[in-house]
């Protein structure tokens, strides 16, 4: 049967080294994670699908909880043979990481939750996510796009990641983005999960994100028993790309401690 996401798959197994699973965020694809995927599959297997509404895989209207996306993963890594593995994800994406972990604790062999928390959302929260969504599908991806660039990168980031980080937005469709709000909005809480989570875990935030502040981060460490806090400086929202050499030796230094 063939894989009902599109995805990247690069590098070979070589073992001991694990498959590194890599899940964008939102309103990206799996290009998010490009100078991981060239970084890292030269030692290692690395696979970063498309979540379902994004990038080339199928778009799914209506509402995409955050346990479907992890579903749609572990099925893919079935099709791909791939049985354990170290898990990264960033925003949305981090969460999708966590699902995957409740879902499936025993696939995991290494954790990394990157600009991200685990908290359900607020009643606030639910109304402007669903009232997000409806903006998207009556308006399109590029004024949304516009007004949250120098929210995603720093305003201070390299045009060449402004450009990237952009032309993902404009390029999602608004039906799968906004599913996936409508998804995010009924979220459960991941808080007491991630005290249960006994592999090695990396917390990696932009000095600068606005989105998921460093408190966010200090948090999620704190509750991790066996985790690491790295802050990146000089980087907002997607520190991956706006710092991807300093993003990349922390993750290859996490890499090389867990033995992973």
């Amino acid at each position: 049967m063939a894989p009902f996401l599109a995805y990247e798959d690069k590098g070979t197994d070589t073992p001991p080294a694990l498959p590194l699973v890599l899940v964008h965020g939102h309103p990206f694809d799996r290009t998010m994670w490009t100078p991981q995927i060239e970084a890292f599959s030269a030692t290692r297997r690395v696979i970063a699908p498309d979540l379902r509404g994004y990038g080339a895989s199928p778009v799914v209207p209506g509402i995409t909880p955050l346990s479907d996306f992890a579903q749609d993963i572990a099925a893919l890594l079935d099709e791909l043979k791939v049985e354990t593995f170290v898990l990264a994800g960033l925003s949305m994406g981090g969460q999708i990481a966590m699902d995957l972990c409740r879902q499936f604790p025993d696939r995991v062999r290494g954790l990394v939750l990157a600009d991200t928390f685990p908290a359900p959302e607020t009643p606030g929260g639910r109304r402007a996510r669903n009232e997000m969504a409806d903006r998207l599908l009556a308006e399109g991806m590029r004024g949304y796009a516009d007004e949250v660039l120098e929210k995603m990168v720093a305003p201070y980031a390299a045009p060449e990641v402004k450009a990237h980080v952009h032309r993902m937005m404009t390029s999602t469709s608004p039906e799968g983005a906004a599913a996936a709000l409508r998804g995010r909005a009924e979220r459960p809480d991941y808080r007491t999960l991630l005290t249960r989570v006994t592999v090695p875990a990396l917390v990696v935030v932009g000095e600068d994100d606005e989105y998921t502040p460093v408190s966010d981060a200090e948090a999620m460490h704190a509750a991790l028993p066996h985790s690491e806090l790295r802050i990146v400086e000089g980087a907002a929202h997607l520190p991956n790309l706006e710092r991807a050499d300093e993003f990349n030796r922390v993750l290859a230094e996490f890499l090389a401690k867990t033995g992973a």
